[in-house]
């Protein structure tokens, strides 16, 4: 095709010398042909350099009197639309303030003699930031025997009095922190056995009045 005006731009003017850049669909043989550029009424002048974007080359061009191209530099074969890449690299720097807590719960130690039916009462000191601690039953499995019961931490210390779980053995009082479970304690192994109140059959069965009552001990 021949030379054509709207994409022949300057990227630089200073001091009578201009940087041309000119866009093609024409090969970089065709545009360095003679009188390529004779319609481009004067603008190139000599000493003028063209950054060259032709169908098969990217080249930087000499103006020469004409005006005519010169050898020039070629930089790339065919290429596509010229872009410009930019980056830019940002600093961030975060400065965190860290300082410990302690948090303990110290659970006290269990009655003896626990029995079905009965109760247990638990207490627990508590040192830092424990606002409640929740006391649960916890079987051999570590499953939770309801219910669980959280109490208020009064004056670094918290009590609560939980039902006896059925008649076995394996059992364990849990004291978590209420606002995060992660923090507890465990109570060492105790059993539960029958409730010595009543007579007991051989097989730990309750002994019965004619009434339906159980037997009890005088």
């Amino acid at each position: 095709m021949a030379f054509s005006s709207t994409t022949l731009a300057a990227l630089i003017e200073s001091n009578g010398f201009t940087m041309w850049r000119y866009v093609t669909t024409d090969t970089r043989s065709t545009v360095s042909g003679s009188g390529y550029f004779a319609a481009s009424g004067g603008r190139l002048r000599a000493g003028d350099v063209m950054l060259l974007q032709a169908a098969d080359a990217l080249a930087f061009l000499p103006i020469r009197t004409g005006p005519t191209l010169g050898t020039g530099v070629t930089l790339d074969g065919v290429v596509g639309p010229l872009t410009t890449v930019r980056t830019a690299l940002f600093n961030f720097t975060v400065n965190q303030a860290i300082s410990a807590v302690a948090r303990t719960i110290v659970l006290a130690p269990l009655l003896a003699g626990l029995v079905v039916g009965g109760s247990i009462p638990v207490s627990a000191q508590v040192t830092g930031a424990i606002s409640n601690v929740v006391f649960g039953v916890y079987d051999v499995t570590g499953a939770l025997v309801p219910p669980a019961i959280t109490a208020p931490v009064i004056s670094g210390s918290a009590s609560a009095i939980l039902p006896a779980p059925p008649l076995g053995a394996g059992y364990r009082i849990r004291a978590a922190d209420g606002a995060n479970p992660a923090l507890f304690i465990a109570s060492l192994n105790f059993n539960v056995g029958a409730d010595l109140e009543f007579l007991l059959q051989e097989n730990a069965g309750h002994l019965l009045l004619e009434t339906g009552t159980g037997l009890k001990q005088s």
